[in-house]
């Protein structure tokens, strides 16, 4: 049974309704409800399919000087909608750097990786720019996810590895961050929940991604992408504010 039925584009559209619903629970629904939680943990898928995609992206594009300039004018636009709608109490108030500066140094770290020969400067950058996604949405694990798709490559069981790993770190991290918060079967749930998303990822990538893109609209597409993330952080950040 033919089973690669999904292209990129389809996969991202999918990634922007599940990043909408992280959103949603973020900035409007009580945490630990169960929709909440719910909501949360699909979101968790968005993250690193984007994570897979840029490394693939940056595989195939045609400048990288154009990709790291979209995603840095993208960052810019993104960080008021974002604050806006992260911000807990008043208007608004810096919550850290958005999402499309963390894929921007997920990027400065694949291109340290291609262009720096120097094994000892290569490791300073990559660690710098590790360091420097500490300010960011998705801090430390985004460039892990990043180093492990650039490892995995083309091969679909090193892919497969890799949202593997990735998937057992990010639970571990919540396990760690639910101690003490959580009596120990509540907290083997919270951390199960957060992998649930990062593995329905891996299962979509690896079984049903064909590896192409949609034929038609793809200009659409590749900008919708784009305009989406700041548009609905500021719809939401609108929304909060009105309620």
């Amino acid at each position: 049974m033919r089973t690669k039925i999904w292209n990129r584009d389809v996969i991202k559209y999918i990634a922007m309704f599940t990043m909408l619903l992280n959103h949603i629970s973020t900035v409007f629904l009580e945490p630990g409800h169960i929709l909440s939680e719910i909501f949360l943990d699909i979101g968790y898928f968005t993250a690193i399919v984007m994570c897979c995609f840029l490394v693939e992206g940056f595989r195939y594009t045609r400048s990288k000087k154009r990709y790291a300039l979209r995603l840095g004018i993208f960052a810019l636009l993104s960080e008021i909608p974002y604050c806006l709608a992260m911000t807990e109490n008043g208007v608004l108030e810096f919550c850290g750097l958005n999402m499309m500066f963390t894929l921007l140094i997920c990027f400065l770290i694949l291109l340290s990786l291609e262009r720096i020969a120097n094994p000892v400067l290569k490791t300073a950058a990559v660690a710098g720019l590790i360091l420097l996604s500490l300010f960011s949405d998705w801090a430390l694990l985004a460039p892990v996810f990043t180093l492990l798709f650039a490892w995995a490559g083309q091969s679909k069981h090193k892919t497969a590895a890799a949202f593997a790993i990735s998937a057992l770190l990010f639970g571990l991290l919540n396990f760690a961050g639910g101690i003490g918060r959580f009596s120990a079967a509540a907290n083997f749930l919270y951390a199960l929940g957060g992998m649930a998303g990062i593995a329905l990822a891996g299962i979509v990538i690896v079984c049903f991604y064909n590896g192409q893109r949609m034929e038609r609209g793809r200009n659409f597409s590749k900008w919708f992408f784009y305009l989406f993330y700041p548009a609905h952080l500021l719809v939401l950040g609108i929304i909060r504010l009105c309620l």
